[in-house]
């Protein structure tokens, strides 16, 4: 060093040295263990002139160093540095400050400060406080900082210090540090847990390795989903959060892929590599011409990087491969329209639409809080009718903040009426967006895709798909898991698949700009399907066959193991056959309306929902009629009247019962007319003619033979026993019932027999055999636990609980009443108000005794018809 740059030498804040040799007892090492210094050390500092010089440090007896006499016991001003060089030293000074502990006894107490605390390496330590580093790990600065005695009050100035300076480092390339990435959308909303996940696998030591035993590795990230559902905004979101916390500040390189763009082919990895090695700092003529050789150089130069690198709109997991770099410290963002499982250390992040309360504040957010706040039903019916897709609801929120004078009621029925021509705006559209995924399907997926559009029903299975398409089963479960990994489909639950609504009305808008020679045939094959199919899942469930009656249709490839499937079927496809019923009565598929009616009696009779059920057999008597088919016509109305007599509404079932057994005294049909007379025969005897319906019940027990009618018969002796009873032949309703036992055990018809003990049981208990009663009705609640019968279970327990009361202990009864007051409950039966009114007895009466027929009609007190 020259003598006019020692008359120029100033310290790293900035002042002149007014002394350059200092004894060792003027730093703070007076009757202190001296600090071992190796002769040679370089210290830096800067002249006046800016030109950076080093001083050397001798140990012969005194030391040169930065510092300032007189003024080194001041605690360092981390708000001074001017770049990451000045930030180190004082961190330096820091050190002296605190009395120049040694490495190792910081790295002790550095890593209980950790979080989370773990041991860290005394060269860990060293490196931080090294003026050539290109960045530093902000968690352990602040571990090293509070090691030095800083308070708490301070360590914010430190943190905000050091995040600055990685801010503006100057790294010493040619580059410097590329801050590429694009702005964040002031709308940007929720998103809160998704967000936090990400950050958390970013930042956690491990590298967001599961277990935090493997060492760490480069992180990536995949954010996957529909078109418009928000990728591209959510993970610039995570990056800017990322850096604003410190993280990552080294670098950061953005890309378009362009995987789905209208304008262009998707970016080639070797024009993107040589991209990004240009703005690593490698000159033109360096970077090789083979990708691969572009892709070692570019691991290379990022290998002792903390580099973010967000790689958007991805079109599959080859584009992707060349552009993940091998350095631990770097993070990769990737979003894409497709799944990229297939890509090696990925963690996916699947995303869904909005919620509806993040829906409303984008919402607010861009069209304006009182707007919106002054029409809440309306801004509800647009979120509706976006679908709570993110894209969805800003284009049309754009639209409305163009539009001042519009009403958001106005335009949520335009939204109605249009609702993909509706959401736009500018010259942005939703529809543009979906054609770039359709667009890239291979055709026999476009296929399967524009068949969806034909699918009136929330959901498909690989069946009902195999069923539009006339193909294997095996071949639409494939298109299917092809449609989910393009995210044209979700899968909610195992088997089944899901399109979002706008993504249906656009495969709608497909299948009809792409009509099949007959337009009713699509419709067509997916009611023969759901006919054929729902059939044998009726007969697993115990429903009688009516194969005279059904249209000619193979059997399901699957068939049904036991009621447990049949029912699990009907439970999972219940609301897509009502909705194939709608499509097919628009279609005048008359026959295919009754008969998936039909199919649907003996479920409904298990799950009691009749209310639910109802319009579709109104539906279905007009089916028949519209047919001219007598014989469909008698068996809906019958099973009309069934209906109404089971939700008690025996005024209004009289009529169909009655008119059904007309028409069948017309027909040839003995089966029908058997069955008919034990429907009307029930009716009439509910509504207290007892003996009439003895009498129709009789007249089916006299058509009732042959192996193919035994269930006909044991339903009419289970009802005519019944009003047996209730005309007081005691001797008589025993006799019937036990018969109809039997032959609903010979027939393995399970929820039959339940009835029928149930029935038994009440008999017993007015005869005063409790003991009996006992054990019937608990014979019953066992089978209806083994069916998953909600109806039988609540029926047990109301007759257990009656005849606990009859036996005089209320506490019991009280207990198996509030059971079955919430079974009822839980399938809206009518019932539950007939078991509350016995709970109130008891508690507001306190009776001494108590007689099943105090409550009038024995129907009220658990027993049931067949």
């Amino acid at each position: 060093m020259t003598n006019g740059d020692a008359g120029n030498i100033v310290s790293s804040r900035g002042r002149p040295f007014r002394e350059i040799q200092v004894s060792c007892a003027s730093w703070g090492f007076a009757g202190t263990r001296m600090p071992r210094l190796r002769s040679g050390v370089l210290f830096p500092v800067r002249t006046r002139t800016t030109r950076t010089v080093r001083l050397r440090l001798s140990l012969s007896g005194a030391l040169l160093c930065g510092g300032v006499v007189g003024e080194h016991r001041k605690v360092p001003d981390p708000g001074q540095a001017g770049d990451l060089a000045e930030f180190v030293a004082l961190l330096g000074e820091l050190r002296v400050y605190a009395g120049m502990p040694s490495y190792r006894m910081l790295a002790g107490r550095v890593g209980s400060l950790m979080r989370p605390a773990r041991e860290v390496p005394v060269t860990t330590v060293v490196d931080v406080f090294k003026t050539g580093r290109r960045r530093l790990d902000l968690d352990l600065v602040m571990a090293v900082v509070r090691a030095l005695g800083v308070g708490e009050e301070d360590v914010a100035a430190w943190r905000e210090a050091c995040v600055k300076v990685h801010g503006l480092a100057r790294t010493g390339g040619p580059v410097g540090v590329f801050g590429q990435l694009p702005a964040e959308l002031a709308t940007f909303t929720g998103r809160d847990h998704v967000l936090a996940r990400l950050i958390e696998t970013a930042t956690r030591p491990d590298g967001g390795v599961d277990g935090g035993q493997a060492a760490r590795t480069v992180v990536i990230s995949a954010i996957e989903g529909m078109a418009g559902v928000g990728k591209t905004q959510l993970a610039v979101r995570t990056a800017h959060q990322l850096l604003r916390a410190g993280h990552f500040t080294d670098l950061q390189l953005y890309v378009n892929l362009r995987g789905f763009d209208p304008d262009a082919p998707p970016a080639d990895p070797a024009a993107v590599l040589e991209a990004f090695l240009r703005q690593l700092g490698v000159p033109a003529q360096q970077i090789p011409v083979p990708r691969q050789e572009r892709a070692a150089m570019y691991r290379d130069r990022l290998r002792e990087r903390s580099a973010l690198i967000l790689l958007d709109n991805a079109a599959d997991e080859q584009q992707v491969h060349d552009l993940i770099p091998a350095g631990p410290a770097c993070l990769v963002l990737i979003t894409s329209r497709r799944s990229l499982a297939g890509l090696d250390g990925v963690t996916p992040y699947l995303i869904d639409t909005f919620t509806g309360s993040e829906s409303l504040d984008l919402l607010m957010r861009i069209v304006g809080r009182g707007r919106v706040t002054a029409e809440p039903e309306a801004a509800t019916r647009i979120v509706k009718y976006c679908e709570r897709l993110p894209l969805a609801l800003a284009l049309t929120a754009a639209r409305l903040r163009s539009r001042p004078g519009w009403s958001l009621a106005e335009h949520a029925d335009r939204m109605q009426a249009r609702r993909l021509e509706t959401i736009r705006a500018g010259g942005r559209a939703i529809r543009p967006v979906f054609d770039l995924s359709y667009r890239n399907l291979a055709e026999p997926l476009q296929h399967a895709f524009r068949l969806l559009g034909h699918h009136p029903g929330p959901d498909v299975t690989p069946a009902l798909l195999a069923a539009l398409a006339e193909s294997p089963v095996h071949e639409a479960e494939t298109a299917l898991e092809q449609l989910q990994d393009e995210n044209l489909v979700r899968q909610t639950t195992s088997g089944r698949y899901e399109l979002h609504d706008l993504l249906r009305a656009y495969a709608a808008e497909l299948a009809a700009a792409d009509p099949e020679p007959d337009p009713t045939a699509p419709i067509a094959r997916l009611a023969s399907w759901a006919v054929a199919t729902g059939h044998a899942a009726a007969q697993a469930i115990g429903a009688q066959p009516l194969p005279d009656l059904l249209p000619e249709q193979a059997a399901p490839s699957t068939p049904f193991a036991g009621y447990d499937q049949g029912l699990a079927w009907f439970d999972d496809e219940r609301h897509n056959l009502s909705a194939i019923q709608d499509s097919a009565d628009r279609a005048g598929l008359h026959p295919r309306v009754w008969q998936l009616a039909a199919i649907q009696n003996e479920y409904c009779i298990v799950r009691q929902q009749f209310n639910d059920f109802l319009p579709m057999q109104h539906l279905a008597v007009l089916a028949a009629q519209a047919a001219a088919d007598p014989a469909a016509e008698a068996l809906m109305l019958s099973s009309l009247g069934s209906f109404y007599w089971r939700m008690d509404r025996l005024e209004e079932a009289e009529d169909p019962c009655r008119r059904a057994l007309e028409i069948y005294q017309t027909l040839p049909d003995i089966v029908g007319r058997a069955r008919a007379l034990v429907e009307y025969g029930t009716v009439r005897g509910q509504r207290g003619n007892h003996e009439h319906g003895v009498a129709l019940l009789t007249q089916a027990l006299d058509l009732c033979h042959g192996h193919h009618m035994r269930q006909d018969r044991a339903r009419a002796l289970l009802n005519r026993g019944l009003l047996q009873q209730r005309l007081g032949r005691l001797t008589e309703a025993f006799a019937d019932t036990h018969q109809a036992i039997a032959i609903h055990r010979h027939s393995d018809d399970r929820r039959s027999e339940a009835l029928a003990i149930g029935n038994l049981a009440f008999f017993h208990l007015i005869d005063a055999d409790l003991d009996s009663a006992f054990g019937l009705y608990r014979q019953e609640h066992q089978l209806a636990l083994s069916l998953s019968d909600t109806f039988l279970q609540a029926d047990a327990l109301l007759g257990i609980g009656e005849t606990h009361a009859t036996a005089g202990d209320f506490d019991q009864a009280r207990q198996a009443w509030q059971q079955a007051r919430h079974l009822f409950e839980q399938i809206n039966h009518h019932r539950a108000a007939q078991v509350q009114q016995r709970l109130d007895a008891i508690e507001n009466e306190r009776p001494t005794s108590w007689t099943p027929t105090d409550w009038g009609d024995p129907q009220q007190t658990g027993q049931k018809g067949a």
